[in-house]
């Protein structure tokens, strides 16, 4: 913790310490590895996106990975899907849990999974998106995760994977310590259809970033993180499965949209409601994604895409000042549904520092 942030902070960083996750044990090369999909089971839809990611995966890691029988099984129900990963949870030769992609069906999964084997045997989970609901589930376990990764979209598809998210890959499977989470100056809403060939070889249309937009006091503020797709975030809260306001206190919420591309006026109001819920005022600090803003079925101008990150930028910021003027915000960091993606700690520390202007994350 690099500054004292006065008796009140502390107070709240200690009730949050208290019930904080643990971080899983870190893998070495020639490690077992589960390749699931908890939600869309892309693999079974794109298999040529998903062997390049298989190959990938092997070639800059030495790990191994392992599918299971609803990897590529496209409709399978949500008990055979928690089955897979149940048995994940038990097989001690497995030390990490890598989901394919999201969807949107997972929180029909969460029922049908084993908390005692999580909890008995530890084990590093990545995922975004639709994963936020086996991330919140596994912090509720006091197991810490990663938000990010995607077999399919971040290994396989492209003409490789991309730096700032191999680098995020490799401390949150390997070497654990602190990154700065850095601006790579480029950014993609979605590539090329995963059933053309080009899917193999070209990222999407990329576009120069905007600078990250900062509100708040200029303080340093550290926590845990929690939070999610605002989307999946909603679904916790109408389900009865979001933490307490008390185990919240002095975390760092981390915020995404998703692919579906929600306007802003719909994410005003996700965020409001986590106002009134008492959850913004908990918090120490709120990092939020850039958003995607076109998809395969619209790309808007130049001008447009600009205009609509800038109104969700906005938004987000307007609600989080008035249920918590003294939290450090952060917008426009490139993790979620973005790519080049950073992977970020869900349960262990990021950093906000408003003075420096910088973001790090603790990987274990």
């Amino acid at each position: 913790m690099p500054i004292a942030l006065g008796g009140a902070c502390r107070l709240n960083e200690a009730m949050s310490e208290a019930n904080a996750p643990s971080s899983p044990p870190k893998l070495v090369p020639g490690d077992r590895v589960a390749v699931l999909s908890p939600s869309f089971a892309a693999p079974g839809f794109a298999p040529a996106v998903h062997e390049q990611a298989m190959r990938r995966l092997i070639a800059a890691t030495g790990l191994v990975p392992v599918e299971y029988a609803t990897t590529r099984r496209l409709g399978a129900t949500p008990e055979d899907r928690a089955a897979d990963i149940n048995s994940a949870f038990a097989d001690p030769s497995i030390r990490a849990i890598l989901a394919t992609i999201g969807g949107d069906d997972q929180i029909t999964v969460i029922p049908h999974l084993d908390a005692g084997l999580a909890a008995s045997n530890p084990t590093i989970f990545l995922g975004y998106s639709d994963n936020t609901n086996l991330l919140n589930w596994l912090w509720s376990l006091g197991v810490a995760g990663y938000y990010g990764g995607s077999t399919q979209v971040h290994l396989g598809a492209g003409p490789h994977i991309d730096a700032v998210h191999l680098a995020s890959l490799t401390a949150a499977l390997f070497t654990g310590g602190e990154l700065e989470i850095v601006e790579p100056g480029e950014s993609e809403d979605f590539g090329p259809d995963w059933e053309s060939a080009r899917a193999l070889t070209e990222f999407g249309d990329r576009e120069a970033t905007e600078p990250w937009t900062w509100a708040g006091p200029e303080r340093v503020v550290t926590g845990r993180t929690w939070g999610g797709c605002f989307e999946v975030v909603d679904q916790l809260a109408v389900a009865g499965r979001l933490p307490s306001l008390g185990d919240l206190e002095g975390t760092i919420l981390i915020l995404e949209s998703s692919e579906e591309v929600p306007p802003a006026v719909w994410v005003k109001r996700w965020v409001r409601a986590l106002g009134e819920r008492g959850v913004l005022a908990a918090v120490a600090g709120v990092l939020v994604a850039r958003p995607p803003v076109s998809s395969h079925e619209l790309v808007p101008s130049a001008e447009e895409r600009a205009q609509r990150r800038a109104a969700q930028r906005d938004a987000v910021i307007d609600e989080i000042t008035r249920y918590n003027a003294e939290a450090v915000v952060c917008v426009g960091v490139p993790f979620g549904h973005t790519r080049p993606q950073w992977i970020l700690p869900y349960g262990g520390h990021v950093r906000l520092d408003a003075l420096a202007r910088t973001v790090t994350a603790d990987f274990g």
